[in-house]
């Protein structure tokens, strides 16, 4: 007992010494978590499609970019990182400085853009004098990237470019080179239709006849519009002469999804319709892809589309240079996304990095149908002496892009 009673009052005795001493010390700082703000403004409007199945899901791209930010929380909790996001939506066309603005007063300093070229062009000025990046992932226009380029923007959507040469690379792959080519009247189709010739004369296609499909503004969804439709689409591709391939722009939806299964001549339909070229599918399962399929499915009850990924893998790039970098200054995170150590992983088979002429992120194009993934691009035997991948949209020497 009485060895009992001297070792308690030992411990007592050292414990008493401990306080006293870890009194007498300082008490350590806690580091403080480092706050990253991403913004998200997107312009909004509820869409017809010709197919119901069509229709954009109301949080296309957002559910992308909130995918990320919880992935870039898991890793930043370990180090003291803490990324938010703010939504603001807009209307097609209208004004997004305000919008913008305030963001910027909520702290905002990395903004995700779904806006029109105009839109987009209007704000980034302002949000590089403030030292400021975006990060685009819904425009397609080519412009962004070449007459209009910004220092300060970067691009994880793919150009239209890139998406008619990924397209134009498999047809050639398949010896499929004579197209006829059938494009919309408004102006985004024929942007496309201009990236369809560009990949023609590039890599060797043929392009034997072309065709608009004015848009006269006619009910796109009545009673007797599946008769009209089998009759009309017969005879307004019956012209055509001898070709392997019908290729598709209908940026605006008016009449694409009618063409397949309805030409004059049995003949595959690629474009917008079809055979379509994408940043992602939600089919997609090769190099890893299941994994963020199902972890977007569990999240948001829906697949993948184009825009999701976009999104996620800009928010991702964030993530990933905060964290190599360790820190949530704006110019030394575009310092490092711009140096040769940086590269991102997003589930296509390599990792992506930024071209240095203009800032746009390479990636492979999908190619698939409305079930499934038919292939990848770029296509074996398509060579570059940089980076295959370099052979999708435009390259340095042909650049028209001047960035400060």
């Amino acid at each position: 007992m009485r060895n009992v009673f001297l070792v308690s009052i030992s411990v007592l005795l050292s414990a008493s010494i401990i306080c006293d001493v870890a009194a007498q010390q300082p008490a350590k700082a806690v580091k403080p978590v480092l706050e990253i703000k991403l913004g998200y403004i997107r312009a909004y409007e509820p869409q017809l499609a010709l197919s119901v199945l069509d229709v954009a899901p109301r949080d296309e791209g957002v559910a992308g970019a909130e995918v990320a930010v919880a992935d870039n929380n898991t890793t930043g909790s370990f180090l003291g990182q803490k990324f938010s996001l703010d939504v603001v939506e807009v209307k097609l066309g209208a004004d997004v400085v305000a919008a913008y603005e305030e963001l910027v007063q909520k702290g905002v300093t990395y903004f995700l853009t779904d806006l029109s070229a105009p839109q987009l062009l209007s704000i980034a000025d302002l949000a590089q004098d403030k030292g400021l990046l975006i990060f685009n992932v819904g425009s397609t226009d080519d412009s962004l990237r070449e007459e209009e380029c910004r220092s300060n923007v970067f691009h994880a959507a793919p150009t239209r470019t890139m998406l008619a040469d990924g397209l134009a690379q498999y047809l050639i792959w398949k010896q499929w080179r004579r197209w006829v080519l059938v494009h919309g009247s408004h102006d985004a189709d024929k942007q496309f239709a201009d990236a369809l010739r560009r990949a023609a004369t590039r890599f060797g296609g043929e392009i034997v006849a072309e065709k608009e499909f004015a848009d006269t503004g006619t009910a796109r969804r009545t009673d007797s519009g599946v008769v009209q439709i089998q009759r009309q689409m017969p005879v307004f591709t019956q012209d055509f002469p001898e070709h392997d391939v019908l290729l598709v722009a209908d940026e605006s939806e008016v009449f694409g999804t009618y063409l397949p299964y309805r030409t004059w001549v049995p003949r595959p339909v690629a474009g917008t319709a079809g055979l379509v070229p994408s940043a992602w599918h939600p089919a997609s399962e090769q190099w890893g892809g299941t994994q963020i399929q199902n972890r977007f499915a569990k999240a948001n009850g829906r697949r993948m589309l184009s825009k999701d990924m976009a999104a996620w893998t800009a928010a991702r790039i964030i993530g990933e240079a905060a964290t190599r970098t360790q820190v949530a200054d704006t110019a030394k995170i575009a310092d490092f996304i711009r140096s040769e150590d940086f590269s991102i992983a997003a589930f296509k088979g390599q990792k992506l990095t930024f071209r240095e002429w203009n800032w746009q992120l390479r990636q492979p194009i999908f190619l698939g149908d409305d079930r499934s993934v038919v292939s990848t691009s770029p296509q074996e035997g398509f060579l570059h002496q940089v980076s295959e991948l370099d052979t999708l949209g435009i390259d340095q020497p042909e650049t028209k892009c001047v960035l400060d």
